[in-house]
């Protein structure tokens, strides 16, 4: 028995027919890998060539250098598609997106079956990428939108993947260059992809890369909408509001503290310049991180075995020393925070050591 299903009595052994059909399949595998390098070694980049490389990708999607033989071959086809003699110019990029889009289309099959294969997924920016440089903006543009279409799609399916998220970003990347802008000028969608991860966050508060997609997207919405004092100011409370809600939700999650901690460094002299609010005051500061204090303190009420409110509370507690030279709270209280930590997380005794050493705690 395992996990209370009966086992099996095993592999059955292969007959000799299963072994005759098992040859003759690695047979016509040898013979199609032979045959499209020999094609590739006499630059026969032809349809007829790409089929075969089809044929094997969908074989083994594994195999990258089958992968770099039909990058050469889709080259060849479509520079000899993008002549600059004027003739039939509009046919021939007509042409050039028909054979990219049915490129993807190709793919689609294999993204599904090996969502793991990076060949797959590299192949696939190449040929966007080559969108980019043989297409007309307009055309190119379009095929780089239903891009975006397909990460949504994806990180709908599963909302924390870093992988897509990583894809989107790079796609919107390219979205904003100026090669996709008709005019040639760059756009920008910061307020669309905040707004993105926003309803993520939303959808499920335990997402690390939506947290950290928003905190590299938010220095680019305020420069954006040349926010001033007040309204970098406005916009931290609200990122407060919202990471202090789904603290409340989900105190256990680490992505929260690590966005938490995040917005915190915006208080930290250090940081402070490339913040959301560069221009606070000292004193200003100091009213935040007593607040945050405060805030996280009466988390400790029914959560006393949450080690991240306790590393939170020693983290604030320390910038409020460097903010004012004095402690928020007797470094008695300061010590037992490290103690219930340090219980917590026994992995890391001796960090806790060193660290209740050097706060100087009684």
């Amino acid at each position: 028995m395992s996990h209370g299903i009966p086992r099996g009595s095993g592999v059955q052994p292969a007959t000799a027919e299963d072994r005759q059909k098992e040859l003759q399949k690695i047979k016509d595998y040898k013979g199609l890998v032979e045959s499209v390098h020999l094609r590739i070694q006499e630059r026969q980049y032809t349809i007829d060539t790409l089929d075969l490389t089809t044929k094997l990708l969908r074989w083994n999607p594994e195999f990258y250098t089958i992968w770099n033989h039909r990058r050469l071959i889709m080259r060849h086809i479509l520079s000899a598609g993008s002549g600059e003699d004027g003739q039939g110019f509009k046919t021939s990029h007509d042409a050039s997106v028909n054979i990219i889009s049915d490129e993807l289309s190709f793919l689609l099959p294999l993204m599904r079956k090996y969502p793991k294969c990076y060949w797959i997924w590299n192949y696939r920016l190449w040929l966007l990428e080559q969108s980019t440089h043989y297409l007309p903006a307009v055309a190119g543009r379009q095929l780089w939108q239903q891009e975006l279409a397909l990460a949504s799609k994806m990180l709908s399916l599963d909302s924390r993947n870093f992988h897509g998220w990583g894809y989107r970003r790079t796609v919107v990347n390219a979205l904003e260059s100026p090669e996709l802008q008709s005019d040639g000028s760059a756009s920008t969608l910061t307020e669309q992809e905040f707004d993105y991860t926003t309803k993520m966050i939303n959808t499920n508060l335990s997402n690390f890369s939506a947290w950290h997609t928003r905190s590299k997207l938010i220095p680019k919405v305020l420069t954006k909408k040349q926010a001033d004092k007040v309204a970098r100011r406005k916009f931290l409370d609200e990122e407060l509001e919202l990471i202090q809600r789904a603290l409340w939700a989900g105190s256990e999650d680490q992505s929260l503290w690590f966005y938490h901690q995040n917005l915190m460094s915006t208080f930290d002299p250090k940081y402070a310049a490339d913040s959301m609010a560069p221009d606070l005051s000292g004193e200003e500061r100091l009213e935040y991180v007593t607040q945050e204090i405060g805030r996280i303190q009466e988390m400790l009420d029914g959560a006393e075995d949450c080690k991240w409110i306790y590393q939170s509370l020693i983290s604030l507690s320390i910038l409020y020393k460097c903010l004012s030279g004095k402690w928020p709270v007797g470094q008695s209280v300061i010590g037992h925070w490290v103690d219930e930590l340090a219980k917590l997380d026994p992995l890391r005794a001796n960090r806790w050591a060193d660290l209740r050493r050097d706060l100087g705690a009684p």
